[in-house]
């Protein structure tokens, strides 16, 4: 590594922990209802939102209602995008004159990009019209992402409140999280990808004579208002195949920068939210260190990984599979971050990282993406784990386990649990089915462990609503456009509707003062179990799994064999 990498690192850590107060402060202000810098600007539009939908935004549900509002929404969404992908023809704004996506891909992109996973099985550039890029994708990265603020939102409440069964109002949660966080942040981002070089325009490509004297087509669109939220609101996926290791969609290495900071920016700020929404900025800094651990620790196996002599490309650094632009640290960097949120955007061939790198890319994504995680969803998968921690403190200690005052029963542990299960039955049970199936070894492009890890890496990534492919595998074809769409609706709402229960459950009981026996949950003693209790429940619930994969590749490797 060179010194330039080290500071890329050190400075990406210091300006998200100094943006994550701002941020998280102002966020603060916007859902609990205080005037802030951006309610003059768009005051007007959310009262007329609430107007057109005939929402009041004071009304509040209880959870199973809340649960049903965002299910109803998440369909709707889900329809609309299916349909204009199979009229994509008869629709304006397609320049290219692409024709109508196919039915089962329609449904996995539906689904993929309604649950904030952002999964593509096509090129972007050759199947999808721009009034489809915008009109339908580009929104659903805004409303997704809003989803899963709403539900952190409900949760908060949730662990705030007592003695009521009122979690909040999803459509008022809905409509602030787009109008007020990511809408503005999206606009001022794509002004500066646009300034980096980021193409935005409605053309369908651009022919141009190369250096040799040869044609080459180029192709066009509008580019930088879908990147700046695929990053911001953790969506991923790209605009072009090459995602963002493509110059239109990455110019430079301050735009390579940008991008990463952007996927982690307001996830990392909710923390600090969350720590001030429950009376406490001890405990919003208490789950970030939580997570800032984590992401240290990955990022460093990664790194020594990518960087040791390996026998089979003759004891040399790996560049197999990086832009050669940004290089090795940079693209390991973001393999990583875009691994611990669930992002899914690429600068990188996450195929061609060494079996550890790649490993720790599934195990970010098998935790849940909880390492600052998507927006909203990273956080309320790291309460499930809060949860779980201080319950088995309590019994460590003999003692009724307490969170923020609460008292964790047997209805919130086990909503915890099926949270957790949800996932985990999603990628073993599917990957088990892909390995033994002619249908799913058919597009399989590697054999022996890299193979198996393809597969594993794929559901993964659908089940932890991420979306980057390990590649390797052709997943557009009509057993994993319908598999991988199941996997993700299971590992969105197969987490979100225990997660309101328990929201729901907690918000109906009384606070208990905290005593000189209660557990502190904003000490360095917590932290460090929390990061023990998610690193035993992982390597519990996915080692053999990994054993088979990446671990095995990675030990015949060394030995010089590869697949």
């Amino acid at each position: 590594m060179t010194p330039q990498d080290f500071i890329q690192i050190i400075l990406l850590i210091t300006v998200l922990i100094g943006l994550t107060p701002i941020l998280g402060t102002y966020m603060d202000k916007v859902f609990t209802g205080k005037k802030h810098v951006m309610l003059p600007v768009f005051g007007w539009l959310e009262r007329l939102i609430y107007r057109f939908a005939g929402a009041g935004p004071a009304e509040e549900t209880n959870w199973k209602l809340y649960a049903l509002r965002l299910l109803m929404f998440n369909f709707i969404g889900f329809v609309f995008v299916f349909l204009i992908q199979r009229f994509q023809a008869y629709l304006p704004l397609n320049p290219a004159n692409l024709p109508n996506v196919s039915w089962h891909s329609a449904i996995n992109t539906s689904i993929s990009f309604v649950t904030n996973t952002n999964w593509q099985g096509y090129a972007g550039e050759t199947t999808m019209s721009c009034f489809v890029q915008m009109i339908g994708l580009t929104v659903q990265n805004f409303v997704s992402a809003a989803t899963g603020i709403a539900v952190i939102l409900a949760v908060i409440r949730g662990i705030s409140r007592k003695s009521t069964d009122k979690i909040g109002n999803f459509w008022t949660d809905l409509t602030r999280s787009t109008l007020y966080v990511l809408l503005p942040l999206s606009v001022l981002f794509a002004i500066v990808l646009v300034g980096q070089g980021v193409v935005q325009n409605f053309k369908s490509h651009e022919t141009v004579q190369t250096l040799q004297g040869v044609d080459q087509v180029l192709p066009m669109g509008p580019a930088a208002s879908q990147i700046a939220i695929k990053q911001l609101g953790t969506n991923g996926g790209g605009f072009f195949n090459a995602n963002s290791a493509h110059p239109f969609e990455n110019p430079t290495p301050f735009s390579n920068f940008l991008q990463i900071l952007a996927i982690f920016l307001i996830p990392a700020s909710l923390t600090y939210m969350y720590g001030k929404m429950v009376g406490s900025a001890r405990q919003g800094w208490a789950i970030f260190s939580a997570m800032l651990i984590l992401f240290t620790a990955g990022l460093s196996i990664s790194l020594y990984a990518e960087y040791s002599p390996n026998p089979v490309f003759g004891h040399l650094p790996l560049m197999e599979g990086k832009e050669t632009r940004f290089g090795i640290a940079s693209s390991v960097l973001f393999s990583v971050v875009t691994t611990n949120a669930s992002c899914g955007a690429v600068n990188a061939m996450h195929d061609s990282l060494s079996p550890l790198s790649g490993m720790v890319a599934i195990i970010n994504m098998m935790l849940g993406e909880i390492i600052f995680g998507g927006v909203g969803a990273g956080l309320y998968g790291m309460v499930i784990f809060i949860i779980l921690t201080v319950f088995i403190a309590g019994l460590m200690v003999g003692r009724t386990p307490e969170y923020l005052g609460k008292k964790i029963g047997a209805f919130e542990v086990q909503m915890a649990i099926i949270a957790n299960l949800a996932t985990s039955f999603a990628i073993l049970v599917f990957t088990a089915w892909a390995s033994v199936s002619s249908y799913g070894l058919s597009s399989l492009n590697n054999a022996g462990p890299h193979g198996f890890s393809e597969i594993l890496y794929a559901f993964t990534s659908a089940a932890g609503n991420n979306g980057s492919a390990f590649a390797g595998l052709n997943a557009n074809t009509l057993f994993y456009n319908l598999t991988l769409g199941f996997v993700m609706l299971i590992g969105r709402f197969g987490v979100i509707i225990p997660v309101l229960a328990m929201a729901g459950s907690m918000a109906g009981k009384n606070i208990t003062p905290s005593s000189p026996g209660t557990f502190r949950t904003d000490h360095w003693l917590f932290t460090g179990l929390l990061i023990g209790i998610i690193l035993i429940v992982g390597g519990l619930t996915y080692f053999p799994a990994l054993s088979l994969g990446p671990i095995v590749e990675h030990l015949l490797m060394n030995n010089g064999i590869s697949f």
